[in-house]
């Protein structure tokens, strides 16, 4: 009971003495506020960025697998197929026959090839930048989350000299997204658009390719750019349900492995594993900007610092009446630490919903996905603040706390 009502007092103690000097008290706190809205910023969005693919796999009910050439332990699996979108086409180990095998796996419902190819889409004068050219199967639409807006998807009696567009792609070539029966050229050969893609605003997905930007043909038309030959970058794959998912990753696997004479020289990736590398990617950048975040959190604790050490140059005298008539030098560490502690969570509180202000307008703006809201982003905001009002606010305290009483009473000013 008597440590409750000294606590109430201290705290007491410290709103007078912060709400008597507002102006400095409020700088003060905003230099906290601003560097955890930026930690909470980056964090905000960063959780949000790794979670689009996670939603994307949910959304497909999670059977969803992807094979892709190479091991995660020789080449980073991200850059597989975002290196060919730059225009390095990726040599891969994935063949048609590697395919042709996928599919024969008992459980699987439907397997698509991704085969990326470079080079220029046109139309007309139109030769849009940054454009994929996507050569696959009509599986393709039922082991993605691709929706056709206008006309068809390729299927089996379609023209070779067929493709489905992107919708940025259509406006990007024709100027308008109604672009069903007009025509492209690619590597010397002319595609009728039957089908524009529904626009997805998406271009971070487990496939590594915006569709909006993108152009779809079919494999034996990509194959006739590359000598024939299929090079695939990535095999899409759709189980029956998640429960036989495990079962059939094995039978692929070992049939892949037979194709390749025993090198495991591919990787088979599925449901949160689908994510691990771009959230890898994201956390990383999300990790770098955050230091230079701290640096701001860094001056506002500085600033806390000054601002107490002024208070207990200010209150000498103060401090030299209170050890008079008895108080400890806990007491008197308590009661300054408390004013840093108060000033460090009233930041930390307006800093996360300034932060949350900011991560939404930015997000709105500039992305395409929203930030991420958890209880983790709370507790560890929460605890910097804290951890700054501590850390700051000790050295000040315990300064006010070995202030001899004697010369502290014959300080006036």
């Amino acid at each position: 009971m008597h440590m409750r009502l000294l606590v109430l007092y201290h705290l007491s103690c410290a709103y007078e003495s912060l709400r008597s000097n507002r102006s400095r008290t409020i700088l003060t706190i905003l230099g906290v506020t601003i560097g955890i809205a930026s930690i909470i910023v980056i964090m905000a969005l960063s959780a949000g960025a790794s979670r689009i693919i996670s939603d994307q796999v949910d959304n497909l009910g999670g059977a969803v697998a992807v094979v892709r050439p190479g091991t995660t332990d020789t080449e980073p699996q991200l850059n597989n197929i975002t290196s060919a979108l730059a225009g390095n086409k990726t040599a891969s180990n994935l063949t048609e026959y590697d395919l042709e095998d996928v599919v024969e796996v008992k459980g699987i419902t439907s397997a698509a090839p991704l085969m990326i190819i470079g080079g220029d889409v046109t139309a007309g004068d139109n030769t849009p930048k940054e454009v994929s050219i996507i050569a696959t199967t009509p599986e393709l639409i039922d082991v993605t989350d691709l929706t056709i807006r206008e006309g068809q998807f390729m299927d089996t009696v379609t023209s070779r000299e067929t493709a489905v567009i992107g919708a940025q792609l259509a406006v990007d070539l024709f100027g308008t997204e109604q672009a069903a029966g007009r025509t492209f050229q690619t590597h010397g050969k002319t595609f009728t658009v039957i089908g524009i893609l529904k626009r997805s605003n998406n271009p971070i997905n487990y496939n590594n390719v915006d569709f909006d930007h993108a152009a779809i043909i079919s494999l034996e038309s990509g194959k006739l750019f590359n000598q024939n030959v299929a090079s695939i970058q990535q095999i899409n794959i759709r189980a029956i349900n998640n429960e036989q998912l495990p079962s059939i990753i094995k039978q692929v696997n070992k049939k892949i492995a037979q194709n390749h004479f025993g090198e495991q020289d591919f990787t088979i990736l599925a449901g949160s594993e689908l994510a691990r590398p771009a959230s890898e990617l994201f956390y990383a950048i999300g990790a770098t900007l955050t230091i230079v975040a701290g640096i701001s959190l860094l001056v506002g604790g500085i600033g806390v610092m000054n601002i107490m050490l002024v208070g207990v140059a200010e209150r000498t005298r103060e401090i030299g009446i209170r050890k008079a008539l008895g108080a400890s030098n806990s007491h008197i560490v308590w009661q300054f630490l408390l004013e840093s502690l108060v000033m460090g969570l009233l930041g930390g509180l307006l800093g996360y919903g300034l932060g949350y202000v900011v991560a939404f307008a930015v997000a709105r703006t500039f992305l395409t996905f929203n930030p991420v809201f958890n209880w983790e982003i709370v507790g560890m905001t929460l605890g910097i603040a804290l951890v700054v009002g501590l850390l700051f606010g000790l050295y000040p305290a315990i300064r006010a706390a070995r202030k001899d009483p004697i010369k502290s009473l014959r300080q006036y000013h």
